[in-house]
């Protein structure tokens, strides 16, 4: 009875009254929890295999808290681990999609959601890198395991709901514009929060910490950041003013069929998980292309964080006329060529006539382009895309769109964690650097096949 009654009253409120579109005030309190999921999520996925399996250059003083070989086919336990967790999150991200879709909450069928998610989030960000085994690697792996679970299945549990307000709250073209504009901001200065953590290693250890100690709190810190940046648009942020949202009533199996059948979709999406492989082999990668490709100090690889999304900002303004003139589709592809690029000038790092220092800044230069395009551009087509399917249907499934997102997502991260320290072990020294080259090269065929694919993607074409 209550649920029927919530759910009358969140219909005639949607009903009675016109949404309103978000003023700048409200976008920018809603981007800030984009800062806010980008910084929690940046160690799992850019230092997981860093910490437990840190390059071999005399610098960083690491134990092995986990085996470091291959135990099957060339694979390693860190990869498995990362591959294996999207088992469970094909479940949970299309589930906790539907959930959304279907909430009735008075607080906000999107902002419960990110209520519950925030605070889980950011301590299992923490505690994937505290191993409670000591020396035994069984332990430590089983705890590993576990913790990466848990950790992603609240990532969902905020990201997507979180996701789903991109096309809510851009309920006008020029705001899906400037919203995906403004979370490509907030996301790039998560990377770049994220990416001191080497600088901030390198300083706790001239304090006298040892290498994990002082790599540990400098995640500790950056988590409590993280948690206060998604709380802001959980309490600022009136859900039920600028959204415009619709109770849907098709349950889990029949709303993943709707998104699925959506061809056109399926082609972004597909394309989409080669861009999350190519673009995480690279966060991942830095560290190693830093200090064994052209030997400079770990703190060094704070540079390209820096760098690659300062520089992407100021490409931001001219993407968006780029996109009015050009379209989406243009420019995505010129992403993953320019991409391609990035990784082809990668392979040949330390090799070439040139300064170390300057061949990092020539990767900083050619990676902004594509990053600027790439933070901007995908959230406004599923937005796109969403509205499309609510104007033609009534029914949204918003939630689901951006569920699919995330899980591919996760699944080219994954795809990057099991491939990176396997290729790693064919050698990741200054003595033998073929492995983190190796990773160039993995990192170039993904983003000439994301190239492939997305030249099927027929744009949606949306008007003022």
């Amino acid at each position: 009875m209550q649920l029927h009654e919530e759910l009358t009253n969140h219909d005639s409120a949607n009903q009675g009254n016109t949404v309103e579109r978000p003023p700048l005030s409200a976008k920018i309190i809603f981007a800030i929890g984009q800062l806010g999921w980008s910084l929690a999520s940046f160690g799992v996925i850019n230092l997981l295999i860093y910490f437990y399996m840190p390059p071999e250059d005399g610098k960083t003083d690491f134990p092995d808290y986990i085996f470091q070989g291959n135990i099957f086919l060339g694979l390693t336990i860190i990869g498995f681990i990362g591959f294996g967790g999207r088992i469970f999150d094909a479940f949970t991200d299309p589930f906790i999609a539907n959930l959304s879709d279907k909430s009735t909450s008075k607080f906000g069928k999107r902002k419960r959601f990110m209520a519950i998610g925030a605070l889980p989030f950011a301590i299992f960000s923490v505690l994937v890198f505290y191993p409670i085994g000591g020396t035994d690697m069984t332990l430590n792996t089983i705890w590993l395991i576990l913790m990466c679970a848990l950790f992603f299945f609240f990532f969902t549990f905020y990201v997507v709901p979180y996701n789903a307000l991109i096309g809510e709250l851009g309920h006008h073209p020029k705001d899906r514009m400037l919203i995906s504009t403004l979370i490509s901001v907030t996301f790039a200065l998560g990377f770049v929060l994220g990416g001191m953590a080497y600088a901030m290693q390198a300083y706790f250890e001239g304090t006298g910490m040892a290498s994990a100690e002082a790599f540990q709190t400098s995640i500790m810190i950056l988590a409590a950041i993280a948690l206060l940046c998604m709380l802001i648009p959980v309490f600022f942020l009136d859900e039920n003013r600028y959204t415009k949202q619709s109770n849907s009533a098709v349950g889990f199996a029949e709303a993943g069929r709707i998104v699925w059948e959506n061809k056109n979709f399926r082609y972004f999406v597909f394309s989409d998980l080669t861009y999350w492989v190519s673009v995480t082999i690279i966060q991942t990668g830095v560290i190693y292309y830093t200090t064994i490709l052209l030997g400079l100090g770990k703190d060094k690889a704070s540079w390209f964080g820096i760098g690659a999304f300062a520089l992407s900002f100021l490409l931001y303004i001219p993407i968006n006329f780029a996109v009015a003139h050009f379209g989406k589709k243009r420019l995505i592809n010129l992403g993953f060529l320019l991409f391609a690029a990035t990784f082809s000038l990668t392979f040949f790092l330390g090799n070439l006539p040139l300064p170390p220092k300057l061949q990092l800044i020539m990767v900083i230069v050619l990676a902004a382009f594509p990053l600027a395009i790439f933070g901007i551009i995908p959230t406004a087509i599923i937005a796109d895309e969403v509205n499309l399917q609510t104007d033609e249907n009534g029914d949204s499934q918003a939630a689901m769109y951006f569920g699919f997102r995330t899980f591919m997502m996760k699944l080219g991260v994954s795809l990057a964690i099991l491939i990176f320290p396997t290729l790693l072990n064919f050698g990741k020294s200054v003595d033998n650097d073929w492995g983190v080259r190796l990773t160039a090269i993995a990192a170039f065929a993904f983003c000439l096949l994301g190239w492939f694919l997305f030249r099927n993607y027929k744009e949606v074409m949306v008007n003022d």
